[in-house]
């Protein structure tokens, strides 16, 4: 559903979410090997979620990746439209540039309702949450 760079994304995000919740930073070889991605991709995607405000980097020994409380309450939703676009939660389902419900393509009437349940979880989960529930046993960033 998502691209790999958001899926890896989103993963790298949850962890240093949790890591900064633990008063720490955390650095890229490490976010790769904890996330089960690998290293050059996610070092290239943290960039560009770093440019775009999301993250905080911090060069030097002590240096790494961390999220702000602000940043905590990063919906889904906004990372993905980040990395993603937003062609998933707005776009056709088949992809025609032109759908609506005046000029429906085969799938639209179906596809509308599932767009926007997944614009609903998308919109109404943060970061932090997803955090929480890694660092309480009930959810997990390897598989």
């Amino acid at each position: 559903m998502f691209s790999k760079a958001c899926t890896y994304g989103i993963r790298a995000m949850i962890l240093i979410t949790k890591k900064s919740q633990e008063g720490c930073r955390i650095g890229v070889k490490e976010i790769a090997k904890d996330t089960d991605t690998p290293e050059p991709f996610v070092a290239k995607i943290l960039q560009q979620l770093t440019k775009l405000g999301l993250i905080q980097s911090n060069k030097g020994p002590k240096g790494g990746f961390s999220i702000s409380d602000e940043q905590k309450e990063t919906t889904l939703y906004t990372i993905v439209k980040a990395i993603d676009g937003d062609a998933l939660m707005t776009g056709c389902g088949l992809g025609f540039h032109e759908c609506s419900e005046e000029r429906p393509c085969p799938m639209h009437n179906k596809f509308k309702s599932i767009r926007a349940g997944l614009n609903d979880m998308l919109s109404q989960t943060t970061l932090g949450e997803l955090s929480t529930d890694v660092v309480d046993g009930l959810s997990f960033l390897q598989g």
